[in-house]
């Protein structure tokens, strides 16, 4: 029997791209996003899909797509990838689009956290998109980074909650999408978005909480983290300074 699969920012980047994955392996696709065009443009390459178009900012339009989907039986996985992302130094944000992202990337994630679980069967998989921007502060990762380490916590704490749910955490680096091309910098392994949802998907199908990629940034990061304060910010310091 074919998975019944929820992913929310599915309308481009790798949300895009992971539904065109999984619809060439014959999975039942709920795609949802803010933009209605972009995802029946998405849904029509992928075959046949149902769309639902929500705001994960908006909790009356999640738990309407909820109770839509809730009327067609139990979701075997959904990945939750939408995000929103506005690079700069944390003197030059805007405070408006700052509590934007807030509401967005941490909020949201905490909504479909909320929503999620009762619209799976037992032991169904819901997955929430941190980033590898999650793991240390570093220049220019502005609140994008701040909302990431938030859905990084969220995802281990509903890890501990639910044992009844599969919980998982994507925590991708540096993708070619639309977002990261507003970067200025030189972005270290960058990867295509069918590349970032081949290792998503090999992830999930997994038995690991965390799906990280690519290995030669992640790995560097996750050293950068462990090591004490005046080692860490000694090196992040120096990478404020080249990037100058």
């Amino acid at each position: 029997m074919a998975e019944r699969i929820w992913i929310i920012g599915a309308s481009d980047g790798i949300g895009r791209e992971l539904a065109l994955a999984y619809a060439r392996e014959g999975a039942d696709l709920i795609l949802s996003a803010r933009g209605r065009d972009k995802l029946a443009e998405v849904a029509a390459e992928a075959g046949e899909a149902e769309i639902l178009p929500l705001d994960v900012a908006d909790r009356a339009s999640i738990e309407a797509a909820a109770a839509a989907i809730a009327a067609g039986g139990k979701l075997d996985r959904i990945v939750h990838l939408a995000a929103l992302y506005d690079p700069g130094r944390i003197a030059d944000l805007d405070p408006e689009k700052a509590a934007q992202l807030v509401t967005v990337n941490l909020t949201g994630s905490f909504h479909i956290a909320q929503v999620g679980p009762r619209l799976l069967r037992k032991h169904g998989q819901l997955a929430l998109c941190g980033s590898v921007a999650g793991y240390v502060g570093l220049p220019q990762g502005q609140i994008y980074s701040a909302t990431k380490a938030g859905v990084i916590n969220l995802a281990e704490s509903l890890r501990a909650e639910r044992p009844d749910v599969d919980v998982r955490l994507i925590c991708p680096g540096f993708v070619d999408t639309r977002m990261t091309r507003r970067n200025r910098f030189r972005m270290p392994a960058i990867m295509p978005a069918d590349k970032a949802a081949a290792a998503i998907m090999k992830g999930l199908a997994g038995k690991q909480f965390e799906i990280h990629f690519p290995h030669r940034l992640t790995r560097t990061l996750k050293l950068i983290r462990a090591l004490p304060y005046a080692a860490s910010l000694r090196l992040t310091r120096r990478l404020s300074r080249d990037g100058d």
